[in-house]
């Protein structure tokens, strides 16, 4: 018996791409609304409630719409929004967080998917709060840089149409400059972390991929750690994921560099571990595809899990 899904905002960026995911498969059979009536309140709740799995690919009003329409008990729910990511009535869906995350997720009825710049910086704090290499209240800065499709469908026409009003030809931009970023309240939820991050997220003309950056100054954390506990600790807690590696440090040195791009099309994310020992200096980099791990990815790998089918089908 095929597993009923419902794509609410099938039309936007990570909506297409979890539909492209699934429309070669046999085991599910997807539901969708007619183009005219995509904004009928009606039709909507009906599909909703007709899903054995609703996936929200929606701004966040409008999931918690989309919430606020279930009647029927027995429809699970994915967001892929910010809406309830904190919130403690939803399971947070990364499945990789600790050991008992993946069971969390396959037994909730609501789960709430991850971000993507959130994902990759919980990747990296949340095992190094939990052993103790750095402490919760730890002035931690992450700095990060997204493809544009991150923005969504009005910032992949801003990039790619030259006659948008709207276009922009920068290179490269810095944004959130109010330090106020959506993702931080995630990551500080998921992280373990008490002291709110400075995060500083950026933009570059490619379309997707990502590089987030966890600076560290080894000699002011708990216990003056090596650049090896940093990677013994990433590579630990990650030993059976996956999803999520953690590279060599010596294949990492003899890299020469670290491309953004170089995990896209996957569900993947990877962990690099960067040492200047001379100077007690170390950065922890996570690599993913932003509409892979850090949405689309992610989504069909809880959506699995809440299935109980193997969490890689279809990735």
């Amino acid at each position: 018996m095929k597993t009923k899904i419902f794509i609410d905002g099938e039309v936007g960026t990570t909506g297409l791409q979890i539909k492209s995911r699934l429309e070669g498969r046999g085991d599910v059979e997807l539901l969708s609304i007619p183009e005219q009536n995509r904004k009928d309140a009606g039709a909507r709740a009906e599909m909703l409630n007709s899903a054995d799995i609703a996936i929200l690919c929606l701004p966040d009003a409008a999931s918690i719409e989309a919430v606020g329409m279930l009647s029927n008990p027995n429809t699970k729910v994915i967001d892929a929004s910010t809406a309830h990511r904190v919130n403690p009535d939803w399971v947070y869906g990364f499945p990789e967080l600790n050991a008992g995350q993946a069971k969390k997720i396959a037994g909730a009825r609501l789960v709430s998917n991850v971000g993507c710049y959130a994902v990759a910086s919980i990747s990296i704090i949340n095992p190094l709060v939990g052993a103790g290499i750095i402490s919760p209240n730890e002035g931690l800065s992450i700095n990060a840089i997204s493809g544009y499709s991150g923005g969504g469908r009005q910032m992949i026409e801003s990039f790619e149409d030259k006659t948008s009003a709207k276009h922009n030809d920068a290179p490269f931009f810095v944004y959130g400059l109010t330090l106020e970023h959506k993702h931080v309240p995630e990551i500080v939820a998921h992280s373990g972390l008490s002291q709110r991050p400075i995060f500083v997220p950026s933009v570059g003309r490619f379309a997707q991929g990502m590089i987030v950056q966890l600076p560290l100054q080894l000699g002011k954390l708990p216990g003056s750690p090596k650049p090896e506990d940093i990677h013994a600790c990433l590579s630990g807690h990650y030993a059976s994921a996956r999803f999520v590696s953690v590279e060599p440090m010596d294949k990492t040195a003899a890299m020469g560099e670290i491309r953004p791009d170089g995990l896209n099309g996957t569900n993947e994310l990877r962990l690099h571990v960067l040492a200047n020992k001379n100077h007690g200096h170390a950065v922890v980099v996570a690599v993913l595809d932003n509409l892979g791990k850090g949405a689309s990815g992610s989504a069909i790998q809880n959506m699995n899990l809440m299935m109980g089918v193997d969490e890689g089908a279809g990735l």
